[in-house]
């Protein structure tokens, strides 16, 4: 059996799961926005932003599989299927599909046995990130804005990674929807009467400007701005489901939220 031989990764997330297989030489182009391994955007030539691609460059690399990720790459898809090339567009949204991807793309490859020890290693890491969190003192509400205008929550995987890390997702009603559009919060003042211990922005593709956040109007009397837990997680690190989730992304939110409980006792003890 003959694998793919010529792989364009359309998002950051397949070009991740290869280099950690160790399927690198495989990559014959990756997207623009790829930031894991930071080699690959030396290594590999760019072809694709998120919603759009040079097709005609894509063609010339003359894959024999393109990787994609989300319904937002459905038009680069068909056109790329009615020129004849072969393309998987994954459309994970829990870390469970996260972890699927992975094995999905290792058996492309032919590597089933490399991906399912990347799983049994990620897996591992998530429980003891729970066994670190079940000696945690309480569960703070953790608002997590994915954009500010207007203000969007957090997805479904972030709403699970905050509920592994030992916080409990302020809007996580709102983390079923997959798409941003469903997951709008039409009224700035319900994050404050959810009065969240802990703010996290991640404001997709630009950088977090927590003093803006802190100046909306009634937003000072929120707990998290008042005991100085407004933070933020780089979108790289926990925006991009992959296996960076887990690796990057996991880590910082139960620091923060550890952070936060230590804070706790000393204030208990204080008062």
């Amino acid at each position: 059996m003959r694998f793919p031989q010529r792989i364009v990764c359309l998002t950051t997330e397949p070009t991740e799961v290869l280099y950690l297989l160790g399927e690198q030489q495989r990559i014959a182009g990756i997207s623009g926005f790829t930031t894991r391994p930071a080699i690959a955007r030396k290594e590999k030539p760019k072809v694709a932003a998120f919603t759009s691609a040079n097709i005609d460059k894509i063609l010339a690399l003359d894959p024999d599989l393109v990787l994609g990720f989300s319904n937002l790459q459905a038009d680069i898809a068909a056109e790329l299927v009615r020129a004849g090339i072969e393309v998987h567009i994954f459309n994970q949204r829990s870390i469970e599909q996260m972890l699927n991807m992975v094995m999905t793309v290792g058996s492309l490859v032919g590597a089933t046995d490399k991906a399912t020890a990347l799983v049994a290693d990620l897996e591992k890491k998530i429980e003891r990130t729970r066994d670190v969190a079940s000696e945690f003192t309480a569960r703070p509400v953790v608002y997590f804005e994915e954009w500010n205008d207007p203000l969007i929550s957090g997805i479904r995987w972030v709403s699970e990674l905050i509920e592994i890390a030992g916080g409990s997702d302020c809007f996580a009603e709102l983390a079923q929807y997959k798409d941003a559009k469903s997951r709008i919060i039409t009224d700035p003042d319900e994050v404050i009467r959810r009065n969240p211990d802990i703010i996290i922005g991640s404001w997709c593709g630009k950088k977090f400007q927590p003093e803006q956040l802190m100046q909306r109007p009634g937003w000072a009397a929120i707990k998290a701005v008042q005991n100085g837990f407004v933070q933020e997680i780089k979108s790289a690190d926990i925006l991009q489901p992959g296996p960076s989730l887990i690796t990057a992304g996991l880590p910082q939110l139960q620091d923060i939220i550890q952070r936060w409980n230590v804070a706790q006792t000393f204030r208990k003890h204080w008062d």
